[in-house]
């Protein structure tokens, strides 16, 4: 891994998101609003530390937005009205933040 990379990271990856943020900014404004709502949750509660998950789990939400859109429904329909627990859902087997923190933390405390 070039020394550059590892500072800034994938442009590819950078290219990826700007892109997904796009498709938010798109969305319809209760669909963009809970967008915007939910990638803050998961950035603050713990999401995932992998790029291929965050694609994937940002990917797939924007997917269900856009469908849900184009069909007139409500955000809540497809999220449930606990959006929390929807979005808890969608990192339950991925690598989160909070595991990597909560592993430092128990490998600090361990070799004291």
């Amino acid at each position: 891994m070039s020394i550059i990379k590892k500072i800034i990271g994938s442009l590819d990856d950078k290219r990826e998101w700007k892109e997904i943020e796009a498709r938010g900014k798109a969305l319809p404004s209760e669909y963009r609003h809970a967008y915007n709502a939910i990638k803050k949750y998961l950035w603050t509660a713990g999401g995932p530390t992998d790029w291929k998950d965050t694609s994937r789990i940002f990917c797939g939400i924007l997917d269900l937005f856009e469908q849900g859109a184009a069909e007139g429904k409500k955000v809540t329909d497809l999220t449930g009205e606990d959006v929390a627990a929807f979005c808890d859902e969608l990192v339950k087997d991925t690598k989160t933040w909070n595991d990597k923190y909560r592993a430092k933390l128990n490998d600090t405390i361990g070799r004291g």
